[in-house]
């Protein structure tokens, strides 16, 4: 049987900003994030299972990508907790605002590959992440791919 490659989209809004750059982009901003989620991976054989042909359930997929990313990171912004953005982290999570400190500074190639990694542990044994690929804007985005890993 054949290797499949499925895709799942998903959606969020997210706040960041990236100290110690020297351009618009060390100022809290946001974007509208569009991930595409690419699993690679063998329809199940199984006429008995449930799943019968998929190569996994959109409706896992999902839930996996929901639960690790689009719930966490939609309506939130990130900061590198390596940096003095720790004050204003602090400063606006006291005020009720869901606020994200990671060790690494929040580009969106950081972020892909911190995505990667978090699927990567959820997926079932036969499934592999095939690749990412974080949109920032309209004309801006950043890919991860299994085979350059």
């Amino acid at each position: 049987m054949s290797n499949i490659r499925i895709t799942k989209q998903f959606s969020f809004e997210t706040g960041h900003a990236l100290y110690g750059y020297d351009g618009k982009c060390k100022n809290v901003h946001g974007h509208s994030y569009k991930l595409s989620v690419t699993v690679i991976g063998k329809p199940i054989l199984d006429a008995s299972n449930v799943k019968f042909g998929m190569v996994i359930d959109f409706t896992d997929l999902k839930k996996i990508v929901r639960e690790e990313i689009v719930d966490l990171f939609d309506h939130a912004t990130v900061f590198n907790k390596n940096t003095p953005h720790v004050e204003l982290a602090k400063e606006l999570s006291n005020r009720g605002h869901h606020v994200i400190l990671v060790d690494y500074q929040p580009t969106s190639e950081n972020m892909v590959i911190d995505f990667a990694q978090k699927i990567n542990n959820r997926l079932p044994v036969d499934i592999q992440l095939h690749s990412l690929k974080l949109q920032e804007t309209e004309t801006s985005f950043a890919e991860w791919y299994a085979s350059d890993n």
